[in-house]
């Protein structure tokens, strides 16, 4: 309410502060492209782009200056000259379809190394160690990246270029015609009041007046269209999101009935969409009243202002043809931002999109940075120490009830606590997702431990690839392939090794934490940190699980978070997690799950 308020006692500061953004967002962007793999390519393209431009510019040019002769040699009703500027028109006319080719290509390969160029940036951002993890609960920022990355980037650089190059282009066929169209209305004269006088290219100034009255008058109407643009992105994103979920859980969903439920949710998605759309529409209409009423008028008005020059005998038919065509360019030039008024809008409102989200990317390692975290270390010997840590959620503070715990290797570890104490909070911890806390985590090398979380990773592509990952099929033999699927009792999906698949749609929950397990034997980590996988297992699974520890890792430690239906002789250490009062309080830092 407080920034309501203010933007509305002040218009002016905020408008100010928008454009300064837009700025930042801009050079931004073009450093990134700048840093590119790519660089080098998309220079050369641009280069080549603007030679073309330029030589289409100069062409038209010409064929302005062709209308001349061929108009007056039909006055004259010169067959001759007629067939001669005929040939001529043929050799414009085959160079400017050339150039229009050229220009296609070129144009299309901007695109698509803009496009490579800043999605390899975006991706290698999000995927940074951890901070995918951290932008999941960052916020309205940190929902559906996928879009962001996707859609917004391809359709920023589309426009980007397409803007671009208009741009140029408008440019340098107003300074090619601008003179000319100059020379061509000088020397008339015009009678007001019985009073004679002369407008030093006066075509010019006529030109200047119509564009600016139009650019002006569309860019009061079209202005708004830049936030309803950027909101349109977001809630596309947010229905988008909303049907994958539903699809994803639709056997949850058939299970409890609630289908008219879920449509209700997925309607009220839906009408907030339709509300900014039908402003979208209402705005856009406004827009074009304006757009179109320019253009039509355009179709007489150069006409119009060259009359004077014409009826005064100071142009030839083809004279008048050739002003008329080069008043035409020029103000056609100057009205590049009436036509484009629309997508100019779309343009910013995807460019603060996407440099947003860059924008968080890169700060989002500083989430919660004023909270105390936990101290991390390698230690001097094999072993894994928690020393006196307590870990800091919003709902509270989680703590071992052993203020120093310290397991060695061949050790088995269960760690038990009541739902929602905190236990994948704990897990997190560990695995260094989670820094906010006190006390003093002492661990392994990254290299030597593996973590299992209650909900495992199964990737697409061949089986033999989601065993060996995150490495490749070929790190292990058929062999040691098939060994770690029968040990986990998966040995009927041997024979599918070489099947690509989505596997998190094929296997069950039960399979699915076999999988993970498999590869914990393939790997041979010499420490091991389990979310509640363990809890998901049936017990003859489990305690097969076990036995093939014992044989085959007989020195790694394993560490179990869960609940006490785990517990079992295997486990040789039993402590237990509890809550106490503190906590983070409203600073966001991410989601607790218990």
């Amino acid at each position: 309410m407080a920034q309501s308020q203010k933007m509305t006692q002040a218009p002016t500061t905020a408008s100010t502060s928008g454009d300064l953004a837009f700025m930042g967002e801009l050079r931004a962007m073009i450093s990134v492209l700048a840093c590119s793999p790519g660089r080098v390519l998309l220079l050369a393209l641009c280069f080549g782009l603007l030679i073309v431009v330029s030589a289409t510019a100069y062409s038209q040019i010409v064929l302005n200056a062709w209308n001349e002769p061929f108009y007056d040699a039909i006055n004259r009703r010169d067959v001759a000259g007629f067939m001669l500027q005929l040939q001529r028109f043929v050799g414009i006319a085959g160079t400017l379809l050339i150039l229009n080719v050229a220009q296609m290509w070129l144009n299309q390969m901007m695109k698509l190394k803009v496009r490579e160029g800043l999605t390899r940036h975006l991706i290698a951002e999000w995927l940074a160690p951890k901070r995918s993890f951290l932008l999941a609960d960052a916020g309205n920022i940190g929902e559906n990246p996928d879009q962001r990355i996707h859609e917004d980037a391809r359709h920023l650089s589309e426009v980007s270029i397409d803007l671009g190059i208009g741009l140029f282009q408008a440019s340098l066929l107003l300074a090619s015609f601008i003179g000319g169209l100059w020379s061509l209305s000088t020397g008339v004269t015009f009678e007001l009041w019985r009073v004679r006088f002369s407008v030093p290219g006066y075509m010019v100034w006529c030109a200047l007046l119509y564009a600016g009255l139009a650019s002006v008058a569309s860019w009061r109407v079209g202005r708004p269209l830049i936030q309803l643009n950027a909101q349109r992105y977001a809630l596309e994103a947010d229905l988008r999101f909303a049907l994958v979920h539903a699809n994803e859980h639709s056997e949850g969903v058939a299970v409890y009935g609630s289908e008219r439920r879920e449509e209700a949710a997925l309607v009220n998605v839906l009408d907030h969409l339709l509300s900014n759309l039908r402003l979208l529409v209402g705005k856009t209409t406004q827009l074009t009243w304006v757009v179109a009423g320019y253009g039509w008028f355009t179709i007489v008005a150069p006409t119009i202002v060259a009359a004077p020059a014409y009826f005064a005998g100071s142009l030839t038919l083809g004279g008048l043809i050739m002003a008329v065509g080069a008043f035409t360019q020029v103000q056609q030039s100057l009205r590049w931002f009436i036509d484009n008024s629309g997508t100019i809008a779309d343009w910013r409102a995807t460019l603060h999109r996407v440099a947003e989200f860059r924008s968080m990317l890169l700060e989002v390692d500083t989430i919660g940075a004023g909270a105390s975290r936990i101290d991390r270390r390698v230690p001097t010997e094999e072993r894994l120490v928690l020393d006196q840590v307590r870990i800091h959620m919003r709902s509270g503070t989680t703590a071992l009830t052993q203020s120093r715990i310290e397991i060695r290797p061949g050790d088995h570890v269960l760690i038990v606590g009541e739902p929602g104490v905190g236990k994948t909070t704990l897990f997190r911890a560990l695995a260094g997702l989670w820094p906010w806390g006190e006390g003093t985590i002492e661990s392994p090398p990254a290299e030597q431990m593996m973590f299992l979380p209650k909900r495992p990773f199964i990737s697409d592509g061949p089986l033999r690839d989601i065993l060996a990952y995150p490495f490749s099929g070929g790190r292990f033999s058929d062999v040691e392939l098939e060994a770690a699927l029968g040990a986990v009792g998966l040995g009927h999906l041997i024979e599918a090794l070489d099947r690509s698949a989505r596997w998190d749609k094929d296997l069950t929950e039960i399979e699915q934490h076999s999988i993970a397990f498999a590869r914990v034997l393939l790997h041979k980590p010499r420490w091991i940190v389990v979310d509640s996988a363990l809890d998901a297992l049936p017990m003859t699974i489990r305690r097969a699980l076990f036995s093939e520890i014992d044989r085959q890792l007989p020195s790694m430690a394993l560490i179990a978070i869960g609940s006490r239906d785990a517990e079992d002789a295997f486990f040789t250490t039993m402590l237990t997690l509890e809550r106490t009062a503190g906590g983070l309080g409203n600073e966001r830092v991410g989601s607790v799950a218990g």
